[in-house]
C-alpha cells in the first residue's frame, strides 16, 4: 500500500490557486489540477460524505450540514455521530481490499463513533454552571490527552465565531503530523477550515485576503513537506469554492408574512415552531430545504418563492432526483439562491423579538446556519470591555448570555451551496493522477483507493 493524505483545504478554488499562495502554486507545478463538479448542497457534511463515500446526497442520506428529524419534529445541524451516514466509507471499503489497512481522520465531519481507526474531532464541554470549555474528540481516547498535553487545550473559540483564525487550522495540522508520526496510518484526513471563514467573512476582497492566503500556505507548506519527507503521497482537495455575495434572502420572513410560519412568544422573545408550522426552511448557505405539515400547501408555496427575484430554483421531490438529492431527510421543496444571494434562518420581524440565542453563537439552537456568528456587533458601545467582564463573571461561575453577534446579515460577503458556478470558483483536486476533467465528486473515493493500492479497485 502506498502511504497517501488527503488534506482538506476548505474554500480553496483555482482562482486562488496562484502567487498569493507561493508554496501551494509552486508545488501544483508538477501536479495535475482539476476543478471537481459541485454536489447540491456544495456545504461541508453534504460534500465530505460524497467524498468519502462515494455516493450521492440521495443515497448516503446527508442531505446539508442539518436537516428535520421527523421523529423529534426539531432541526438539529451539525450532529456528529457517524451512524447517521448511510454509506460505507472509504476506510471500510478499504478495508474490504486489504483488512490490514489504516485510516486516521483529523476533524472531517461523521468522525465519531466510526469505524476509522483514529480519529479527533471538536466536542466542547457544556458544563453545567453554563460554560463552554474548548475540547475535542478523540478515539482512542488517551489521543486526546496526548495531543492537548503536547498542543495546549484545541482552540475551539478560533475553530469557529468572531475569533476564528489560522490558530485552529495550525492546531489540526500539528496534531495530524502527530498522529502520522505515532500511528502511521495508510491514509491521513486532514480538515483545515481556515480559509472558508476568511472567505464567508469578506468575500474574495484583497485587502483581506492577502494576510489569509499566506497564513494558509504557510500551514500547508509545514504540512506537505513534512509528510512527504516521510514518504506520503500528497492530494489537495476542496469542498467548494466561495462566490461572494450581496443579499441574504430571509425566507422564512417570507413565509410567515403569508401566514405559514407558528411562532410562540417566551419571555417576550420569538421561536419558530417548526412542528406547528404548515412550513418552514431549513436555510443552509445558500440552498433552503423547506418542510411542509400541510402538503395541500407545496403548488402556492413552489408558486411563491418562484417568483423572487434572488431564488434561482425551486426542486419538488421529483426534481431533486436530477441532483441526486431526493432523500427521506431533504425537504418537500429545496429552494436555490441564485449568484449573489443566500438563505438566512431569521424568522422575526422585529429584532426586538429575537430570541436570545440569535446574538449568540450557537450552532445547536439556532433552526438554520448562522455565518453572521463570525461576526461582532459593531453597534454595541465599550465592547471589549463588555466582553471581558461577561468572561470573568462567566469564570467566576455566573450564568450570563454572551450576546455579541449582530443580526445584520448583510455583513456576510461570501457563501457557498449553489452548483451553478464559473469554473475558477469551483472545488479543487490536486495531486499525481490521471483523470477527465472535471472530475465527478463521487470518483474521489475510488481514486484516492486506486492511489493507495496502486490498483483499479472493484468493490462488487
Amino acid at each position: 500500500m502506498k502511504k497517501t493524505a488527503l488534506i482538506n483545504v476548505v474554500g480553496l478554488s483555482k482562482k486562488l490557486v496562484g502567487e498569493r499562495m507561493p508554496f501551494l502554486s509552486s508545488w501544483a507545478k508538477s501536479k495535475t489540477v482539476s476543478t471537481i463538479d459541485p454536489v447540491l448542497p456544495a456545504v461541508t457534511c453534504s460534500v465530505q460524505t460524497t467524498y468519502l463515500t462515494g455516493k450521492w446526497p440521495s443515497e448516503h442520506g446527508i442531505v446539508g450540514n442539518g436537516w428535520y428529524f421527523k421523529e423529534e419534529q426539531e432541526v438539529k445541524l451539525w450532529r456528529q455521530s457517524n451512524k447517521l451516514v448511510k454509506a460505507p466509507s472509504i476506510w471500510d471499503n478499504a478495508k474490504k481490499i486489504n483488512p490490514s489497512f489504516t485510516c486516521a481522520n483529523m476533524f472531517w465531519w461523521y468522525n465519531m463513533y466510526s469505524t476509522v481507526d483514529y480519529s479527533v474531532t471538536p466536542r466542547p464541554q457544556y458544563r453545567a454552571d453554563g460554560l463552554k470549555v474548548p475540547d475535542c474528540y478523540s478515539s482512542p481516547a488517551g489521543l486526546r490527552d496526548n495531543l492537548q498535553d503536547r498542543l495546549g487545550r484545541f482552540p475551539l473559540f478560533n475553530f469557529w465565531g468572531p475569533k476564528a483564525s489560522i490558530k485552529s487550522s495550525e492546531w489540526i495540522a500539528e496534531a495530524s503530523l502527530y498522529v502520522q508520526d505515532n500511528y502511521n496510518p495508510d491514509l491521513l484526513l486532514v480538515y483545515l477550515p481556515h480559509l472558508d471563514y476568511a472567505l464567508q467573512k469578506y468575500g474574495h476582497d484583497g485587502k483581506f485576503l492577502i494576510k489569509d492566503l499566506t497564513e494558509i500556505d504557510n500551514v500547508l507548506k509545514r504540512l506537505v513537506s513534512e509528510l512527504e519527507r516521510i514518504g506520503l503521497n500528497i492530494f489537495i482537495i476542496s469542498e467548494y469554492g466561495i462566490s461572494n455575495v450581496e443579499h441574504p434572502i430571509h425566507i422564512n420572513r417570507i413565509l410567515r408574512e403569508n401566514g405559514y410560519l407558528s411562532i410562540r412568544t417566551e419571555n417576550g422573545r420569538e421561536l419558530m415552531d417548526t412542528g406547528a408550522s404548515s412550513v418552514f426552511s431549513l436555510s443552509d448557505h445558500q440552498v433552503a430545504h423547506l418542510y411542509f405539515k400541510d402538503h395541500s400547501k407545496i403548488p402556492d408555496v413552489e408558486k411563491l418563492l418562484g417568483n423572487h427575484p434572488r431564488i434561482d430554483r425551486i426542486l419538488d421531490k421529483q426534481a431533486q432526483k436530477d441532483f441526486h438529492l431526493r432523500h427521506d431527510r431533504s425537504g418537500d421543496l429545496v429552494a436555490v439562491a441564485k449568484k449573489g444571494s443566500w438563505f438566512t434562518y431569521y424568522y422575526w420581524l422585529s429584532d426586538k423579538s429575537a430570541p436570545d440565542f440569535a446574538r449568540t453563537v450557537d450552532i445547536h439552537k439556532k433552526p438554520g446556519y448562522d455565518p453572521v456568528e463570525m461576526f461582532l456587533d459593531p453597534g454595541k458601545p465599550f465592547l471589549a470591555p463588555r466582553i471581558m467582564l461577561k468572561l470573568l463573571a462567566k469564570k467566576m461561575g455566573f450564568r450570563t448570555v454572551m450576546d455579541f453577534i449582530p443580526l445584520n446579515a448583510c455583513l456576510v460577503k461570501g457563501s457557498h451551496g449553489r452548483i451553478d458556478l464559473e469554473e475558477e470558483e469551483k472545488a479543487v483536486f490536486l495531486g499525481d493522477y490521471e483523470a477527465d476533467q472535471p472530475l465527478n465528486p463521487t470518483s474521489i473515493h475510488d481514486m484516492l483507493l486506486e492511489s493507495i493500492f496502486n490498483e483499479q479497485v472493484s468493490l462488487q
